[in-house]
């Protein structure tokens, strides 16, 4: 079965923005963030990534905002840092943090979740959930040292964007900041309510 093409929802630009003024605006008290199945057949089925019609700049700023507003309640208890590149350049199309108490060491993470999903074309969860979060299992599994595998996380977080007619992932997007599974459960979250 061909995996399902999605556009987004709100073709206006600056809806991802409205939603944060409304977010802003309000006293919106946050809304769970459903988790990830934990099975690997599961997440490669249902949200290990996304094929999209388009991804442009407008696309990026708009998933960009999106998840700030999803995120912004949370961001009193758990600041967090959101990323979202191209995958051929690491360009940075969006990046922000939500909320104050960041650290560079959420930068790390950004990195090394950005490294395991271009490597591998998978997210990370599915790396996660493949592994059962064995991280020395993942090293010797692909051989690498363990300064090599430092450059990688088999972290939930990390979510490869394709696009229609284009060989290979296009862009990553990447959660630090809360637990894995929330890490991943939010981008997914966000885009199923975001592209139809």
């Amino acid at each position: 079965m061909a995996e399902k093409v999605l556009r987004r929802r709100d073709q206006a630009a600056g809806s991802g923005l409205r939603a944060v003024l409304a977010v802003q605006s309000g006293d919106a008290s946050p809304i769970p963030i459903p988790g990830p199945p934990e099975d690997a057949d599961a997440v490669k089925a249902n949200c290990d990534s996304f094929l999209l019609e388009s991804f442009t700049v407008e696309d990026a700023w708009e998933l960009g905002h999106l998840l700030y507003a999803r995120l912004l309640p949370f961001s009193a208890q758990k600041p967090t840092l959101i990323s979202i590149a191209l995958a051929n350049s690491d360009h940075v199309l969006f990046q922000c943090a939500v909320g104050s108490g960041t650290a560079p060491d959420n930068e790390l993470w950004v990195q090394r979740k950005r490294n395991t999903v271009l490597r591998f074309g998978t997210s990370t969860w599915l790396q996660h959930c493949k592994f059962a979060g064995d991280e020395e299992a993942f090293r010797v599994k692909f051989g690498m040292s363990p300064v090599q595998a430092e450059n990688y996380a088999i972290h939930g977080g990390g979510v490869p964007i394709r696009v229609k007619g284009v060989e290979g992932i296009v862009a990553v997007v990447v959660v630090s900041g809360l637990k894995q599974h929330e890490d991943h459960g939010v981008i997914v979250d966000v885009i199923k309510h975001g592209w139809e």
